[in-house]
């Protein structure tokens, strides 16, 4: 590698911590349920990434494998209901297997992206899903629908661990 770019690779790096440096880490769900987490969740809203641009009817499915592993199932109708339906199968692996909170999941070997159960209602039927670095958010429901006090209350949440929340999206859900 040339000096040049080891110098702007640095440089970026340090960008990025002195920016981590000021916030607290990401709150965690302090106990996961990982069998009761199971299932579909309607992705209700979210920071999404450029996969999800203009997902109509987003799902996202998991089931625990034998091995620990958890299979992952996300589908949606890309840029309207009508539109063609895109699914992927990111594996996930929980990482820490105190809480069950926080996974690595998988989209591409060797790589494992960061994501955290961040808030879970004690009935399993809410929840936000994020990423240390606050880039990306998934608010959801096993329901369709939420009600507006109980999206605000997410929202509230989100904010609260440093999201931008004026990039979340409502995700549309119609069935």
């Amino acid at each position: 590698m040339n000096k040049k770019v080891g110098a702007i690779i640095l440089i970026g790096i340090c960008f990025q911590a002195c920016a981590m440096a000021g916030r607290a880490p990401i709150r965690i769900e302090e106990r996961v349920d990982l069998q009761r987490f199971m299932g579909p969740w309607y992705v209700i809203a979210n920071i999404p990434t450029f996969v999800e641009k203009g997902a109509h009817n987003a799902m996202e499915s998991y089931k625990l494998n034998e091995d620990g592993t958890i299979a992952t199932t996300f589908t949606f109708r890309k840029d309207s209901f009508d539109g063609k339906l895109k699914t992927h199968t990111p594996k996930g692996f929980v990482r820490d297997k105190k809480s069950n909170a926080v996974w690595g999941m998988q989209f591409i070997w060797p790589f494992k992206g960061d994501f955290r159960i961040v808030y879970l209602d004690k009935d399993y039927t809410q929840t936000i899903v994020g990423r240390e670095k606050r880039d990306y958010l998934w608010i959801m429901a096993r329901n369709p629908q939420l009600s507006e006090v109980d999206y605000q209350k997410l929202v509230k949440i989100s904010a609260d661990e440093g999201y931008d929340i004026s990039k979340i999206q409502k995700v549309p859900q119609k069935w």
